[in-house]
């Protein structure tokens, strides 16, 4: 089985984008040097949707086949949301969820900026996740940076094979008012929605993402929770 690992440039809206291979480099327009650089990563079980999740709103393309991730930097640039005269270079760094990467994932976490824990509308073990080990993992490592939960996968809560498989194994999808408890658990800025397949919510997780980053004040001690020992 084959990982993704790497780093990607690319951009969104009329910025500038740059495209380069061994042989020669192609520029569409003359490079604008960013007026602010953000840092986002994505954390979250294996499966859950990240990678899609960071490919639709970089790339404006929803990858198919599933690589399980070791992990990857995105490049990109966008308007900033809060004064669009002003270019927002951001770092999006999608991490594996996968045990065996436990102790490298944290390599990952310098100097960021805000932070998505994300989970599967359709995989309950992924919600129980960030409780159980993301949100500790964040609050450790990453004490003072802003967190949004994402739940991902939206439109299969009326996909009706996701559906049949679901009331089989005797269980049924994570429904809003559930996100919105765990998140409110966590001490999450904001708790967020969206179908990356469907390309539904996705751009409005990210806009909320930087407006959040250029805040002050990160994560809530969550009571109960102990520190994390990698």
């Amino acid at each position: 089985m084959s990982v993704s690992t790497g780093i990607r440039s690319t951009s969104k809206g009329s910025f500038v984008m740059q495209i380069t291979d061994s042989a020669q480099t192609y520029d569409s327009a003359p490079i604008r040097r960013p007026d602010i650089k953000k840092k986002l990563v994505v954390v979250g079980d294996g499966g859950c949707g990240k990678t899609c999740l960071l490919t639709v709103y970089a790339e404006n393309r929803f990858p198919e086949e599933y690589v399980p991730t070791v992990f990857e930097n995105l490049m990109t640039t966008v308007p900033s949301p809060t004064d669009p005269s002003k270019i927002i270079e951001l770092a999006l760094w999608d991490t594996a969820g996968q045990e065996d990467f436990d102790r490298l994932r944290p390599l990952s976490y310098n100097d960021t900026d805000v932070i998505l824990i994300v989970f599967a509308c359709n995989h309950r073990p992924s919600l129980l996740n960030v409780q159980d080990k993301w949100y500790p993992e964040m609050a450790h490592f990453c004490e003072n940076v802003p967190l949004i939960l994402v739940c991902t996968k939206t439109d299969l809560r009326e996909d009706q094979q996701t559906l049949s498989l679901m009331a089989a194994q005797g269980t049924t999808p994570i429904n809003a008012s559930e996100g919105e408890r765990v998140a409110r658990e966590i001490g999450a800025r904001r708790y967020m929605e969206c179908s990356a397949k469907a390309g539904k919510g996705v751009g409005e997780v990210f806009d909320a993402a930087i407006r959040e980053s250029m805040k002050k004040g990160g994560l809530k001690k969550m009571k109960g929770k102990k520190c994390l020992v990698l």
